[in-house]
């Protein structure tokens, strides 16, 4: 029992590096291809390739590159998901303190409820006894 305890903070540390790790991948990633566009807008260069060639080939490097960013953006957005989950999951101390907080709120209300049925008890207790006086006391039963 004691290694499957050990096992599991483990195992989280691992998750939170490898969600570290995808972060600062993705960020690479968005930007060095936006470098690699920027690059793109350059002076015209005297080249063996024509003009409309290198044109379309820097316009497909740009779609790709661009299609890189997105990716590495949903990547980023699945990431966050994934924290989110992560931190519901594993939040155990604001679990325990919502759950003692509900806690203490049914307590007190049932306490209340308590009070005003002691109240009602007594009230309808004297109420009987006046009933069962008059009712013992009268002259037509």
């Amino acid at each position: 029992m004691s290694q499957h305890t050990r096992s599991m903070p483990q195992s989280k540390d691992a998750l939170l590096k490898s969600y570290t790790k995808r972060l600062k991948d993705d960020i690479r990633s968005m930007l060095d291809n936006f470098t690699e566009i920027i690059k793109l807008a350059r002076l015209e260069e005297d080249s063996q390739i024509s003009r409309a060639t290198q044109s379309e080939q820097d316009q497909y490097e740009m779609q790709v590159r661009a299609a890189n960013i997105v990716r590495a953006g949903e990547s980023l957005m699945k990431l966050v998901s994934d924290l989110k989950q992560f931190l519901i999951l594993n939040d155990f101390p604001s679990v325990n303190e919502s759950i003692s907080q509900n806690t203490q709120l049914y307590k007190h209300m049932q306490s209340e409820v308590d009070a005003k049925l002691m109240v009602l008890r007594d009230e309808m207790a004297t109420d009987l006894y006046e009933l069962e006086d008059e009712y013992y006391s009268s002259v037509y039963k």
